[in-house]
């Protein structure tokens, strides 16, 4: 998997493909200077037309551009899987577990800020896996939900994450949340609903109850 922003720069993370991917994504960002917290949500599975390098994923992004700190669903085998990891640098670190998962599945994220390193827990019914990753020294200022294709067409249908909620730390203004997302090159038909931002304990909280990539512009 890749991170849009080096790669936009012209800088390639390569973790297991050397060609050009195609980017359909929505970022929050927040000021240079301010960190998200954490980041949960669930993501709705959708069909897998075939085996390919397909990539769907809700994801952080760090100021400095580094690389990205993601829960991927993984269609290369011709079965979804997923998990979580850091891509791909700076720090190396291993790739977290996962498991196989199916159209129509539901699997819930959960990505929290911890002294030390961040947690990933994904959850789909009863099965859980949980896996932490050393990256508590980044700043992750941008929070994203990305479609990543390399050699396959957005032919899945719409990718929807439901109940999320992003946590970061206080700024000014809370604007982040209820304003509309960037829309990397306006190549995405979108849908957000039922966005709400609160103030307390000098963080913010935003939730938003849909967030559909619904196809291609």
């Amino acid at each position: 998997m890749l991170s849009p922003t080096s790669l936009l720069l012209g800088i390639a993370y390569l973790c297991s493909s050397v060609d050009a991917a195609t980017w359909y994504f929505l970022r929050y960002n927040l000021p240079s200077t301010q960190s998200f917290l954490s980041f949960s949500g669930a993501l709705a599975v959708p069909k897998l037309p075939k085996a390919g390098t397909y990539y769907l994923w809700p994801g952080l992004q760090p100021t400095d551009n580094s690389g990205v700190y993601q829960n991927v669903l993984d269609g290369r085998s011709g079965t979804w899987w997923i998990g979580s990891g850091w891509c791909c640098s700076n720090p190396s670190l291993p790739w977290g577990s996962g498991f196989n998962t199916v159209q129509g599945d539901s699997v819930r994220f959960e990505n929290t800020r911890g002294a030390s390193a961040w947690t990933s827990v994904l959850t789909k019914g009863s099965q859980t896996v949980t896996n932490s990753f050393a990256l508590s020294s980044k700043t992750f200022n941008q929070v994203l939900f990305a479609i990543e294709l390399t050699g396959v067409s957005w032919d899945f249908g719409p990718l929807v994450f439901s109940n999320v909620v992003i946590v970061s730390r206080l700024s000014s203004p809370k604007a982040w949340c209820t304003n509309a997302p960037e829309n990397y090159n306006s190549a995405t038909n979108y849908a957000i609903s039922g966005v709400s931002a609160s103030v307390s304990n000098n963080v913010v909280t935003c939730k938003i109850n849909s967030v559909a990539l619904q196809s291609p512009k």
